[in-house]
């Protein structure tokens, strides 16, 4: 999300659901300690990759650092809270932070992470996945909703760190290895730069990609940017067998000169959105997992299911939900863009 967008962070605070409980009790500096030993134990070619730092302060003070990071991105702080990692479902696991989702599928023989979070989430993740028990170095396969900073940003280094794939659409593919938005970004202008991610494969709408048992499935729902994908999978606990949705995000935020109506550059917007409604109203979906964690009320559920209700993740209607609300949003941003109060 666009997070210097009033509107973005407005909707986020109307809908966050914080639940303390959840927040992981480990500092920043522990974090970076269990990468820097990642990094150490991974080949001579990773720690090449990785010797350049992402961010362009690397001789200012840590407090100029932190000072520069809050000015320019408002929300960074918040949505990197640290979060202890646990179980969503039989080999879903997740290893974001408190503000943005990642999620690990599992396998004996390579595992998937979902999404990257910020620059700085990546020693978060990265913790999360070890203090899970699981080794960096068996994520075969890195996979992303969509091309901000806020959910592509860390995905370079934890490549760097697993020497996994990475797949996305082709516009999504050309921002994470430009580091980038594009004009065709609703938000182009506003969004911040990122790490380049070096090699990443093009996929088709709805291929399905393996890494070790694992099975997943992406169904391209642009609108809130061009490549925007969510991903589907099978996972089992015990006998019982559920279909986990990872729905990008259904927003249509954008730079203050975007209008979705009348577009030159991401003539298809509209369309794209009304497509990705489409394809999650009918998916097969028990789980419903979002980017950002709130747009799917994730720690109001967890909380209930913490409580004793133990089915409370399962909602056979959620995705279907999160798609009608997403259209009323879009009409109402397209009748405001019609009626000239845009």
């Amino acid at each position: 999300m666009f997070f210097l967008h009033a509107a973005t962070d407005a909707w986020y605070t109307a809908n966050s659901l914080l639940a303390p409980s959840h927040l992981l009790l480990i500092r920043v500096s522990t974090a970076t300690a269990a990468v820097a030993a990642l990094l150490a134990a991974a080949p001579t070619s990773v720690r090449a990759q990785s010797a350049a730092p992402p961010m362009s302060t690397t001789n200012l003070p840590a407090n100029a650092v932190a000072a520069n990071r809050a000015k320019e991105c408002p929300s960074c702080a918040t949505w990197n809270a640290a979060q202890q990692p646990f179980r969503v479902f039989g080999n879903t696991w997740f290893v974001g932070t408190h503000g943005l989702s990642a999620l690990l599928v599992t396998s004996p023989n390579g595992h998937i992470l979902v999404d990257g979070g910020l620059p700085e989430s990546a020693p978060l993740i990265a913790a999360n996945v070890a203090a899970l028990g699981f080794r960096m170095q068996d994520v075969k396969l890195i996979v992303n909703s969509h091309d901000h900073h806020d959910h592509a940003g860390g995905i370079a280094q934890l490549q760097q760190l697993s020497g996994a794939r990475v797949v996305a659409s082709a516009p999504s593919a050309r921002v994470l290895m430009r580091g980038d938005s594009e004009s065709d970004d609703p938000q182009f202008g506003g969004t911040l730069p990122f790490p380049k991610v070096r090699d990443v494969e093009v996929i088709r709408n709805n291929q399905i990609v393996r890494a070790g048992d694992n099975v997943i499935t992406a169904r391209f729902t642009g609108g809130h940017t061009p490549g925007g994908t969510s991903w589907s999978w099978l996972s089992c606990e015990n006998a019982l067998c559920l279909d986990i949705v990872y729905a990008d995000s259904q927003t249509p935020i954008s730079a203050d000169d975007f209008f979705y109506t009348r577009s030159k550059t991401y003539a298809t917007g509209v369309r794209d959105f009304k497509n990705g409604f489409r394809v999650l109203e009918q998916v097969r979906c028990a789980i419903l997992v979002t980017p950002h964690p709130d747009a799917s009320n994730l720690w109001q559920r967890v909380a209930q299911r913490d409580s004793g209700q133990t089915n409370a993740l399962i909602d056979s209607s959620a995705c279907q939900r999160y798609a009608q609300a997403a259209r009323q949003r879009l009409a109402t941003r397209l009748a405001t863009e019609k009626s000239g109060r845009k």
